[in-house]
């Protein structure tokens, strides 16, 4: 893939997860969060439907990814558990359609753990990057 693609993601965050770091996106650069990650606060992982996910791909995001509380320690109970398997139907559809499933990632987090966010936003950064840009892109 030719080195002048920068990729558009989405990621859907639980604001229980991210609460006291998400809405400092200076801060968040300046600690190393990458550029290209468009991030949307939601009130729970699970409030995060699967038309919002399609969307986001619609719409032309190379990629999308969900941020949820860890499962056991979900702030809404089972919030995680249920963006989790919407994430997992995606990764289906995705297939159905002929995309590649890495494009959905579902991502589990302690509360405040800043440094693992802005590690996932890395991981998914380097994922789309490797996939390259989204076939619906510019659609």
């Amino acid at each position: 893939m030719s080195g002048t693609f920068k990729p558009d993601v989405t990621a859907f965050c639980c604001r229980y997860a991210v609460y006291n770091f998400a809405e400092d996106p200076g801060g968040l650069a300046e600690a190393g969060f990458p550029e290209g990650v468009k991030v949307e606060q939601v009130s729970c992982s699970g409030r995060v439907d699967v038309v919002r996910l399609l969307k986001a791909l619609e719409a032309g995001a190379d990629g999308v990814y969900v941020v949820g509380c860890e499962e056991e320690k979900c702030h809404n109970v089972a919030g995680s558990q249920r963006a989790k398997k919407r994430a997992e139907y995606i990764k289906d559809v995705l297939l159905q359609l002929g995309m590649e499933p890495e494009r959905i990632e579902m991502f589990f987090m302690s509360r405040g753990d800043e440094a693992r966010f802005i590690e996932m936003a890395r991981e998914m950064i380097g994922k789309v990057k490797a996939l390259g840009p989204s076939p619906l892109r510019g659609k």
